[in-house]
């Protein structure tokens, strides 16, 4: 059965396109899927069937008809994938950038999740249901990086449970805008929806608890090479601590700059250290990851 959604556009909201209106209302659809469903003629504004490119004003009443979710069936896709580690509980796999983690509404195949399944066949825990089998934490689409997938439940429930601790060691190393001038800084600020553009996060005072830990690596004449480290994993956490210094990451096509020099696909941001408690063995593991050629490319420009 459909869902029905209903909004009322505040002034903040006025002049953005229908589409990208309820994109950032609807965040967990993607934009293509919800101009497929304007297309089709399921959202009304005002009771009038309008455009994608509609601008939206203060008060306008939209409706949206969300179709029935159909029953998926995750296809497994033969996506060469580089594995960095694996026994008969978990893989870490090292994902390049612009890949999305796992299907959604409108973006159903080439996902990590596809590729995964293809390599291990049936062989992945359930805990997150069939759109994110095995998936213990997600990064971004342009995010590059290391990630943990879970073969079965007793890992996955070990290893949610470390992460919910706070006791991965998660680290990042990115290329910001700006010469950051502390060699160390820590980052303590709640991260929420941004109110005024719900396709972003933001600093929030009701936002849940945000740590980061920054450590400069190198600096550069308009930039910054840096290593974070997490202390908890909100969504855009480094990029939104990032920006809160006034230091966007380069690339950022969501937080930084619209001009875009080098020509990016997106953050320049690099999930590079990964270590926990192995949940059979109990021992700690930690992997690391070489930085990618576009990244390690842009360092040897900036030399």
């Amino acid at each position: 059965m459909e869902e029905i959604r209903q909004f009322l556009v505040i002034d903040e909201e006025e002049g953005d396109r229908l589409d990208v209106y309820l994109s950032g209302q609807l965040g967990e659809m993607s934009r293509s899927y919800i101009q497929k469903i304007i297309k089709d003629k399921k959202v009304k504004v005002n009771n009038k069937i309008e455009k994608a490119k509609y601008l939206v004003k203060e008060d306008d009443h939209i409706i949206i008809e969300i179709p029935a979710p159909k029953l998926l069936e995750v296809t497994p896709q033969d996506i060469p994938i580089e594995i960095v580690y694996e026994d008969g509980d978990l893989l870490i796999v090292n994902k390049p950038q612009d890949m999305v983690v796992h299907p959604a509404p409108g973006n159903y195949d080439n996902t990590l999740v596809n590729a995964i399944l293809y390599h291990c066949k049936e062989n992945l825990s359930s805990i997150n249901g069939v759109i994110r089998p095995g998936i213990v934490h997600r990064i971004d689409k342009d995010t590059s990086g290391l990630l943990m997938i879970a073969k079965n439940n007793k890992a996955h429930n070990s290893l949610a449970e470390q992460l919910k601790d706070h006791s991965i060691t998660r680290e990042y190393e990115f290329i910001c805008h700006g010469v950051m001038k502390e060699d160390k800084i820590t980052v303590d600020k709640p991260i929420g929806r941004n109110p005024k553009d719900r396709l972003k996060m933001g600093i929030v005072k009701d936002g849940k608890n945000a740590i980061t830990h920054f450590e400069v690596i190198n600096r550069y004449e308009n930039f910054t090479h840096v290593k974070a480290t997490l202390e908890t994993g909100r969504t855009h956490q480094i990029r939104v601590h990032a920006l809160s210094l006034n230091h966007p990451l380069l690339g950022d096509p969501l937080y930084g700059p619209k001009n875009n020099k080098f020509g990016l696909k997106g953050q320049t941001l690099h999930a590079r250290k990964l270590g926990f408690i192995h949940p059979t063995t109990n021992g700690y593991v930690e992997f690391n990851s070489e930085l990618p050629k576009y990244f390690s490319d842009l360092i040897s420009k900036m030399k």
